[in-house]
């Protein structure tokens, strides 16, 4: 299940690719940051401190210690972090270097024509060498815009007020190099209000990844056109099953796809309410500016895929009406917070937790303080370690 490690008020969130190239990417951005000044790359600067370096310790030792084979050193480190001509340049100032100060030697004393072979040879190599990584990188940074894209497809950037909501969100991938997973999460503005959905698609990899695509495809469509929240729901649980019929279709072994969700409805003529529809997820907290933090009543909804069980008539489970203010913001995770357990196998107290720093603080209270509360306290108390995808979304009616 992807985004950023980062708060946004949009979206965010690859266990959907290759993660060779990607922390690749990283290192080779990493690399170049490190060889800039003042926006300048200086990365030919330490392959030419070592063959001068090279020079002028063979110069000043005696004939009996020869340090001028070093420079097949040369080229090899240019390999690493300079460019393939820059590269090309030191396996072509190597040899010739090499020449110039062995020639300056009286015969009895030159290294001969043996080493200078060997440090041509290694320029080859490392020209060579520099070529494969270079197109590696190349690659890597190609898959990385390619990940960026989809993760922006399926968490798609919204405005700061999208829907008349204040909201705010954050991903947290288990792996530090994913970028989208099965964690899902949209608001979904229209005619009949506005709806919002957060979901966690059960496994990981490509297929919870088309499994999550699939229901945002559908979200956003219903939530704009349907005025009744339980066709909504009606039609995301249609979705997730006619997905799994495709995909056994296919001969793809998703038979048991699941996903447990909480869609929300901000009614346009009822301020002080939301209507919510849960399919077994962890029900959301209500977290208010006067510190008082609660939980809504759990659903009693099956996940999404498996109504059938609970429903053989195909309804969806009911709606439920709660009041929640406009000094209120709700709350909603996936299991990636409430399972996270600490070095005793603790799970993260939240409700405890959020409770406590809103009376210290009711500030907290805020959608984008909220998430970024959320986040470093599951951080904190499972050591960085997440066993799973994380996302902490948060949305609060704005006033009329």
């Amino acid at each position: 299940m992807t985004s950023p490690r980062s708060v946004s008020g949009g979206g965010g969130g690859q266990s959907l690719f290759d993660r060779y190239p990607q922390a690749r990417r990283r290192d080779s951005l990493r690399r170049q940051q490190m060889l800039r000044v003042r926006g300048r790359s200086v990365a030919w600067l330490p392959p030419l401190v070592l063959l001068l370096g090279i020079v002028m310790v063979d110069i000043h030792t005696t004939t009996d210690f020869r340090m001028i084979s070093w420079l097949v050193l040369v080229p090899g480190i240019a390999a690493a972090i300079c460019g393939v001509w820059g590269t090309v340049v030191y396996a072509v100032l190597a040899p010739m270097t090499y020449v110039a100060v062995d020639s300056q030697l009286p015969p009895q004393h030159q290294a001969g024509p043996a080493d200078l072979v060997l440090a041509a040879i290694g320029g080859v190599l490392a020209t060579a060498a520099c070529v494969v990584r270079v197109r590696g990188e190349a690659r890597a940074l190609h898959m990385a815009d390619i990940a960026d894209t989809v993760r922006r497809t399926l968490l798609r950037p919204m405005p700061s007020d999208w829907g008349g909501l204040d909201h705010a969100a954050v991903y947290l991938a288990a792996d530090s190099d994913a970028r989208v997973g099965g964690d899902f999460y949209d608001i979904q503005p229209g005619p009949y209000g506005t709806r919002v959905l957060l979901g966690d698609v059960q496994g990981k990899g490509l297929r919870a990844v088309e499994t999550a695509a699939a229901l945002l495809g559908t979200f956003r469509e219903a939530a704009y056109h349907e005025p009744d929240l339980r066709t909504v729901a009606r039609r995301l649980e249609t979705r997730l099953r006619r997905h799994r019929d495709h995909q056994a279709a296919l001969g793809r072994a998703d038979g048991d796809r699941f996903a447990t969700a909480v869609l929300l409805g901000f009614p346009p003529d009822a301020v002080g309410s939301v209507d919510v529809v849960n399919f077994g997820h962890d029900p959301p907290l209500v977290v208010g500016d006067d510190g008082e933090v609660r939980q809504l009543p759990p659903g009693d909804g099956l996940p999404l895929g498996l109504g059938e069980l609970a429903r053989p008539d195909g309804q969806p489970p009911p709606v439920r009406t709660v009041r929640v203010s406009t000094a209120e913001t709700l709350l909603l995770t996936t299991d990636g917070v409430t399972e996270a357990r600490d070095g005793r196998g603790a799970f993260y107290p939240l409700a405890r937790e959020v409770a406590k720093a809103v009376a210290q603080d009711p500030r907290v209270a805020r959608p984008r303080r909220l998430v970024t509360f959320v986040r470093d306290g599951t951080l904190r108390h499972c050591g960085g370690r997440l066993a799973d995808d994380t996302t902490v979304f948060a949305v609060r009616r704005r006033p009329l």
